[in-house]
């Protein structure tokens, strides 16, 4: 997949284009897309904002995927090019119709695919019905009844990350990199990968949770780590029956499951002995259905 961060950037061709913020590419979004990839022979392109519109207009948005994971999604629902627009209050200010000029027919558009309602340009002005004025061919693909990233910010904030994969047509993802932690794990005999995140990429309830990273199944702590009187949210993952060093690697987590809530043990021992019936569960669990 190609990916652009400016018009000129990709070649001018017949395309149909999906436009909006796909953050998550929930099952919505995911209509929206099939549309566009749909439209063959053209070439499936997706015009998408970062940081969210949103953010810009000054409010606090909790995303469910960073751009690097939002473009692996895209790619894997068959988008050939993606051109990621920054989203500026400059961009914000464009009217429509220069918005369509040069983010839109520039590309070569003939086909374009949004949710039904979609605005866009200054004060929202911008609708469907004006890029049809532009000679458009434009297909409005219905809501998803029930699904929407506001939905499932919900379900994770409540720690039903099952409710949350129902609606995404995946796993909930926690997306980081792993750095040094207190390395307090391997002394307990549990060994887990400290993950930095984004400030602005959403975290479920704090919790125990199951769920894997690729092909490996992982028992993931997120909260404060209240037994030894922490403060700071930490994320941590075990990767079952797994040894090496990932340190400065990139994990994507899946969240299956949430076991049990974090909490203080009498002791060190009943702390190791939960441990080890939490990756018990893990071992169980089952990675939840589209």
């Amino acid at each position: 997949m190609n990916v652009a961060h400016r018009p000129g950037a990709l070649k001018r061709r017949p395309r149909s284009v999906a436009i909006g913020t796909f953050d998550g590419v929930h099952l919505g979004h995911r209509a929206v897309l099939r549309a566009a990839v749909d439209a063959a022979p053209l070439t499936p392109t997706v015009v998408t904002f970062h940081p969210h519109p949103r953010t810009v207009l000054g409010n606090r948005v909790e995303l469910l995927a960073t751009l690097e994971r939002r473009l692996e999604l895209l790619a894997e629902c068959g988008v050939e090019d993606v051109l990621v627009v920054e989203f500026t209050p400059e961009i914000g200010a464009l009217a429509p119709e220069d918005f369509a000029r040069d983010y839109l027919l520039a590309l070569g558009a003939e086909v374009v695919v949004a949710g039904a309602g979609f605005r866009f340009g200054r004060r929202r002005a911008g609708d469907l019905d004006l890029l049809r004025s532009l000679g458009l061919d434009v297909r409005p693909v219905p809501l998803v009844e029930g699904i929407s990233s506001t939905r499932i910010r919900q379900l994770a904030h409540a720690g039903d990350v099952v409710g949350a994969a129902r609606l995404l047509g995946r796993p909930l993802e926690v997306d980081g990199t792993v750095v040094t932690g207190e390395q307090r794990g391997g002394t307990l005999g549990f060994p887990t990968a400290n993950l930095l995140v984004d400030p602005d990429l959403l975290v479920p309830e704090f919790g125990i949770y199951a769920g894997a990273v690729g092909d490996r199944r992982a028992a993931v702590s997120i909260g404060v780590n209240p037994h030894y009187g922490g403060t700071e949210r930490r994320i941590e993952a075990y990767l079952l029956d797994w040894a090496g060093d990932l340190y400065g690697d990139r994990l994507v987590v899946e969240l299956w499951r949430r076991l049990r809530e974090e909490r203080a043990f009498s002791s060190e021992a009943e702390l190791i002995d939960q441990i080890a019936r939490d990756v018990e569960e893990t071992r169980a669990a089952e990675r939840p259905r589209n």
